[in-house]
């Protein structure tokens, strides 16, 4: 995964307050899930601005740990100013690919990944990354997208942008997310549906919003023509979502555990 620019980690944490709402109650299910307790020695991968690490790390209290690990040093630095102004110091930040863990085996009470299953070259890899490092009994738990129709939010431009030459769509059915566990070393395997909505005032705020985002980042480096007609569409698809009481796009979420 590319190093992300300064101006594109600005956008990003930008936005995270919006993402954090919105996603917040799923990943406090997935720490429930991946049974994090006060003292854990916990390792979070591809973290990004760190908006799981910091519930993560309240969770553990200042008797545990958190890892945060990303491919990106500034999206770390990020995460890192975000943890200091909380007034938390059980985070340790480091550069590390998660297909890659350079980390004893055994050495965490759980691991948790947070929307990043679909950027590594192979989940199975990553998870069996996770699974070396994660202790006897310990879990593995993350978040992901459901299916591009599932999630029109990201589904719906990624769509159109692709035909312009933008990257392909991508999602995960439970089915493959269950697999990849599987493949990852984990003998039991759950995988559970949440439903995550997102409700915005109308839909020429949810272009606003998606234009802060990865694939508006995207989107903006399409030719002139392109990229206008790229928002035209999208908006265009997005307004069947609008209602008296502003635009609601629907949204779904799988959580995948495995326990070693």
């Amino acid at each position: 995964m590319a190093e992300w620019d300064a101006e594109r980690v600005d956008q990003w944490v930008r936005s995270q307050a919006e993402r954090d709402e919105t996603h917040g109650p799923a990943t406090e299910k997935m720490l429930d899930m991946a049974n994090i307790k006060a003292g854990y020695r916990v390792l979070d991968v591809a973290v990004g601005a760190g908006g799981s690490t910091l519930l993560a790390a309240r969770r553990v209290g200042p008797n545990g740990y958190v890892l945060a690990i990303d491919t990106s040093a500034n999206m770390l630095n990020a995460a890192a100013e975000a943890t200091q102004g909380a007034g938390l110091t059980n985070v340790e930040t480091r550069v590390m690919d998660g297909e890659n863990l350079d980390l004893d085996g055994d050495s965490f009470d759980a691991v948790i990944c947070r929307f990043a299953m679909h950027q590594f070259s192979s989940p199975p890899t990553a998870l069996r990354e996770m699974h070396r490092v994660v202790r006897p009994e310990g879990k593995v738990a993350v978040l992901v997208y459901s299916t591009v129709e599932k999630n029109p939010y990201r589904g719906v431009p990624m769509t159109v942008a692709h035909r312009f030459g933008g990257t392909k769509p991508r999602g995960l059915e439970h089915r493959e997310l269950e697999e990849a566990f599987r493949n990852g070393g984990f003998p039991r395997v759950s995988v559970n549906t949440v439903i995550a909505h997102r409700r915005f005032s109308s839909s020429a705020e949810v272009i606003r919003r998606l234009k802060d985002e990865r694939i508006g980042q995207r989107i903006a480096k399409l030719p002139d023509a392109d990229r206008e007609q790229v928002w035209a569409e999208v908006e265009q698809q997005i307004r069947r979502f609008e209602g008296p009481n502003g635009c609601e796009v629907p949204g779904e979420l799988l959580i995948g555990v495995g326990t070693k």
